[in-house]
């Protein structure tokens, strides 16, 4: 059994600082000084995110990135899954309005297809996918149910969060939450607290509970 260490270097292979400020905050409140994130080397080419599944995309980006340094490496992909639109945009979420990944557009785009139709039903979905430079690889799932309100609320958050209402909530989108209430109910959130305790129960030397 591989002795356990005192702590966890994890280079973030996201490029979008508005996603690694969440991974950060959101890791960090829950492993602390037990995993050491680091920022992704400004000079590492971008990943072709052309996988069939968020998971594709996610390992994708990780390996990517722990090849390129030498360290283990954290990913994540979300994707925004509409009923009424069977699921899209789905893993397209980021590029749904084009290649260039222009979040206004993406959203002006989910609200004009959902023009006259009352079900509004959907679904965030995030995988995180932790790429270690010993060869284990730890991957979680965070779902978050919701609607598509019927414009955009808020000024807070990236991406879609402000034409997204999670259920079980006050009516708020995500755009109108602070940081902590966001991330205490978010997909992205639900996500990283089920990969911190892999990896807890990694750094204590125990087998860990994904695929290596």
């Amino acid at each position: 059994m591989r002795a356990p260490q005192a702590a966890l270097r994890l280079v973030l292979a996201s490029a979008n600082p508005d996603k690694a400020r969440e991974m950060r905050e959101i890791l960090r409140a829950v492993v602390g000084d037990g995993v050491e994130l680091l920022a992704r080397p400004a000079n590492l080419p971008a990943v072709e995110e052309d996988g069939v599944t968020l998971e594709d995309n996610a390992r994708l980006k990780a390996h990517a990135v722990r090849l390129a340094t030498g360290l283990s490496a954290l990913a994540d992909d979300t994707g925004l899954e509409v009923d009424a639109l069977g699921g899209e945009p789905g893993v397209r979420a980021a590029r749904y309005a084009g290649p260039e990944g222009i979040a206004a557009n993406n959203v002006a785009k989910l609200l004009g297809a959902l023009v006259g139709l009352d079900d509004r039903r959907a679904r965030f979905r995030t995988v995180a996918l932790a790429a270690l430079a010993d060869g284990t690889e730890l991957v979680a799932t965070g779902i978050l149910e919701g609607s598509v309100a019927a414009a955009p609320v808020g000024r807070g958050g990236f991406g879609y969060d402000a034409v997204f209402v999670p259920d079980g909530g006050d009516g708020r989108t995500l755009a109108e939450m602070d940081a902590v209430d966001k991330h205490e109910i978010s997909h992205r959130g639900r996500a990283l607290r089920q990969l911190a305790g892999m990896l807890e129960t990694y750094l204590a030397g125990s087998p860990p509970a994904g695929r290596p």
